[in-house]
């Protein structure tokens, strides 16, 4: 029996209702659904309890699958939904999120602290100036109104079509275009204006600075150097220097990469500067 054969084989029995074949389905993209989620909604534990109750609803829900789409497609749809429900009532980050971050670790000894003890004692805990930049295309991303954000990320990140994006969104080609195009160029107008490490102009000096504060001893320019991002600032144009950073942030996964553990709590900073949480309160961790 070939490959495609015994595949669909397991797509029969998962649609009648043999969840272990679900289950093997369900577990060639789980990951990337994850990575999807935590794009969306910035927390590794809201990741998991989204990502269980998307797996749930898709296995209870899966006699109404019509093959019209892949499964894939058809399940980040649910788990997209289940998105929305949880961030509706969440409003967008503001483009001066990470300054406002920046400003609440440099006058919290306690929150310094964290930082430090995670780079030190974290197997996932290092720094690394590629990681944050997919970081800093999480944030900005933010900015954007969800639905945006979403079929950006579907599309630029994680290379759905257009139609998949349709049926995901419920929307028409015209709208998802409309929706790329207006992301794509907010995003680059803000990256513009803020990155630094592209743009001397820029006020966002993060990626530089805090690898000086954890990696003393490493060569700043020649950590730069290595980022095809910073060698083509000076001959690229702003379009195309979009599109290297998202090449960057395809190529990480932000959940399972060098720095995880320690860019959670750079969010979680992040997201105590804006409002949405308090930085000490770790009642919903998981252990």
């Amino acid at each position: 029996m070939n490959l495609m054969m015994e595949r669909e084989k397991i797509l029969q029995s998962a649609l009648a209702g043999d969840i272990n074949a679900f289950q093997t389905l369900f577990a060639e993209f789980q990951n990337q659904l994850k990575s999807y989620l935590y794009r969306l909604l910035t927390d590794r534990n809201d990741v998991n309890d989204l990502a269980h109750d998307t797996f749930i609803k898709a296995y209870t829900k899966i006699s109404t699958f019509n093959q019209e789409s892949s499964l894939k497609t058809w399940v980040f749809k649910i788990a997209t939904n289940l998105a929305y429900d949880h961030l509706r009532k969440s409003k967008r980050w503001q483009t001066d999120a990470q300054d406002r971050a920046a400003n609440l670790a440099i006058g919290s000894e306690e929150i310094r602290k964290v930082f430090w003890m995670v780079h030190d004692t974290s197997p996932a805990g290092a720094y690394e100036m590629r990681e944050h930049i997919d970081y800093c295309f999480t944030c900005i991303s933010k900015t954007l109104p969800i639905e945006k954000q979403v079929a950006l990320i579907l599309r630029n990140i994680y290379d759905f079509q257009v139609k998949e994006i349709c049926l995901i969104l419920d929307k028409t080609e015209g709208v998802i275009k409309h929706l790329l195009n207006d992301a794509k160029n907010t995003m680059t107008d803000i990256f513009e204006h803020r990155c630094a490490l592209v743009n001397q102009n820029g006020v966002c000096h993060q990626c530089s600075h805090i690898n000086e504060i954890f990696n003393p001893k490493q060569n700043q320019q020649e950590e730069l150097m290595k980022l095809e991002l910073v060698k083509a600032s000076k001959k690229y144009n702003r379009e195309q220097l979009f599109e290297l950073r998202t090449l960057l942030a395809k190529a990480i996964d932000p959940l399972n990469a060098a720095g995880t553990d320690f860019h959670e709590e750079i969010m979680r900073c992040l997201r105590t500067a804006i409002g949405e949480i308090d930085f000490f309160d770790r009642s919903e961790d998981k252990t």
